[in-house]
């Protein structure tokens, strides 16, 4: 199944962009953690593009970029998919329509704060507003996801939110597009990195009153075009330190 449209290969030009940039500013781990986007449906089985298993973030290319269906058959591309790639992103996919856009992360603060005892991203720093009211949290660790029951039972945490802390493991992002989805994991990293800073103080947290934090809210909501000026500048930055990053062959 040869799926190369323009908006394809733009969404896989994106995809890369996403995880050469999240690897650039160490919202990465290894080779693990995926991103994803799915595909509109051309009247055959429901797919997305995922990155393949193997590859450093960094040295990715849009050809490397791998389709698959939701229950985890390759559709097109030359690499393998990591399993759990297939049992988190695929059950997002098939369970949540709104999400086009999946990241799943290991980031450093917002994966600090899935180890603590009721850890929470508080509502103390303007950055932590734009989630306000978007947040969901899986207090039980079922180890790594290698089934379509586990599977089930995260993409079940997200049924009314769109952004998760996932206990003892990690974050999942998810939303329309590639550029808003960057934007909200760059700015969740930036949240948690000052609050875990704050609470390493000893001191209390000034907490934002919730009337103010909703307004806050709504405000971010009005502002989504910064999302693609950010993302957009991103990619041109990739452009200087990475020439050619763009190319579908390798």
């Amino acid at each position: 199944m040869q799926l190369q449209t323009d908006l394809v290969r733009q969404a896989k030009i994106d995809l890369t962009a996403a995880l050469r940039i999240a690897a650039h500013l160490g919202l990465h781990e290894g080779v693990c953690n995926h991103f994803s986007f799915a595909l509109p449906n051309d009247g055959g089985a429901d797919a997305f593009l995922i990155n393949p298993q193997g590859v450093y973030w960094e040295d990715m290319l849009p050809s490397d970029i791998v389709t698959v269906d939701v229950d985890g058959n390759k559709l097109d591309g030359h690499r393998n998919v990591e399993p759990t790639a297939f049992f988190i992103h695929g059950c997002i996919h098939r369970a949540k329509k709104s999400a086009r856009c999946i990241m799943h992360t290991h980031m450093p603060y917002a994966t600090a704060l899935t180890l603590l005892e009721d850890g929470k991203l508080e509502w103390a720093s303007q950055n932590s507003l734009r989630y306000y009211g978007r947040v969901a949290y899986d207090n039980e660790y079922g180890g790594l996801a290698l089934d379509p029951a586990e599977g089930d039972r995260i993409t079940s945490k997200l049924e009314n939110a769109d952004v998760m802390f996932m206990a003892n493991h990690g974050v999942v992002l998810c939303g329309e597009t590639i550029a808003n989805v960057f934007d909200d994991l760059y700015y969740l990293e930036r949240a948690c990195t000052v609050q875990v800073l704050a609470q390493s103080t000893g001191k209390s947290l000034r907490a934002i009153p919730d009337h103010i934090a909703e307004q806050t809210a709504r405000q971010f909501e009005q502002e989504r075009q910064q999302s693609y000026m950010h993302f957009d500048a991103m990619k041109l930055h990739l452009d200087l330190i990475s020439p050619g990053w763009s190319e579908l062959s390798d």
